[in-house]
This record gives C-alpha cells, sequence and structure tokens, in this order.
C-alpha cells in the first residue's frame, strides 16, 4: 500500500513539474516571429566597427540621406554585411533640390520612387577611388549607371566631386555634394 501511494504521489508531482515547465516554455511562434521582426539593423553589438547606416547617422552632414533611407524601407539592406559603396549626397545636396522635392519624396506614396533614387547611389560592392579610373561605368542598384571621371587628383560620379570617403564595416561611403539622377 505504501509503495502504491508512493508511486501515486511521485507521478502527481512530475505531472505538476511538467505543467509548470510548459507553462515557462517560451513559445516557439512568438520567439520567431519576434526575431523575424527585427532586421540587422536591429542587432546591437558594441565592439564592432558602425556599418554604412549607423555611420551616416552618426553624422550631422547626413540626416536628410537617413530619413530618405528610412523612410524608403532600406536600412535593414543597408545595415548587411555586404559590401556596398554608397555615392552619399550631404544635406547641403538635398538642399540643391527645387523647394518642396524632399518633402514629396519622403511621403508614403512615393515610397517606391525614393527607394529607386537610392538605389542608384548604391553599388553592390566595394569601389575604392584609388582604383576607380577615368571613363569607368559601374552598375547601380537600381538597374542604372553611373560614370567616372578623373580630374586631376580629384574623383567625380556623374559629374559630382567626392569629397570624402569613409570606410565602414560593410563597405565604404563616397560624400558627394549632389543628388544623383539616372541618366
Amino acid at each position: 500500500m505504501k509503495t502504491i501511494k508512493f508511486f501515486v504521489l511521485a507521478g502527481l508531482l512530475m505531472a505538476i513539474g511538467c505543467k509548470k515547465a510548459e507553462e515557462t516554455k517560451p513559445d516557439a511562434t512568438t520567439e520567431s516571429t519576434a526575431t523575424e521582426s527585427v532586421g540587422q539593423s536591429g542587432v546591437k553589438d558594441e565592439t564592432s566597427a558602425p556599418n554604412i547606416v549607423q555611420t551616416a547617422a552618426g553624422s550631422k552632414d547626413f540626416t536628410t540621406l537617413v530619413t530618405a533611407v528610412k523612410a524608403a524601407g532600406l536600412v535593414d539592406a543597408l545595415s548587411n554585411a555586404g559590401p556596398f559603396t554608397v555615392f552619399a549626397p550631404t544635406n547641403a545636396a538635398f538642399d540643391k533640390l527645387p523647394k518642396g522635392t524632399v518633402e514629396d519624396l519622403l511621403k508614403p506614396e512615393n515610397k517606391d520612387k525614393l527607394k529607386s533614387i537610392l538605389e542608384y547611389h548604391t553599388y553592390v560592392g566595394s569601389l575604392k577611388t584609388d582604383y576607380m579610373s577615368d571613363g569607368q561605368s559601374f552598375e547601380m542598384v537600381s538597374g542604372g549607371k553611373v560614370n567616372i571621371t578623373k580630374q586631376g587628383d580629384k574623383t567625380l560620379v556623374n559629374g559630382s566631386e567626392i569629397t570624402a570617403s569613409i570606410e565602414t564595416s560593410n563597405g565604404i561611403i563616397h560624400v558627394i555634394g549632389d543628388v544623383l539622377s539616372q541618366k
């Protein structure tokens, strides 16, 4: 009789213990949904060098570009491993556009147009100015081509001078003073 009571009590305790373990076990559906909703841009790493988006976001000269990248939904794409080359217009470059152009492009209904413009500024691969030569052209993410010209020590993309180059963990940012238009 004692043996039966012992097994019944042990079985009851095991059943209660298993039930509690199931209650505290994370739901696989909830867990995968949470990780799927965070792209590469959501990864926080205090030791790695910043990527293209993080570098641009850390500069007061690229606030318009970063706003546009966010509005176009390209933050995760430009945060991936790459490498990428971004011909990055400064705030002053965006200010050269006709009044109201940037505000219009940032509207949700113009997301595809904005995305296409930004993709025309992005090349898959790392293009260093030292390896660019006069007359070269490169096909950008949008499918359009940019043309490189050299004028002495200056390197120009579609006639816009590359004033600085910033290496990042996933590519390179070439600072330019114009918003490039597709040809």
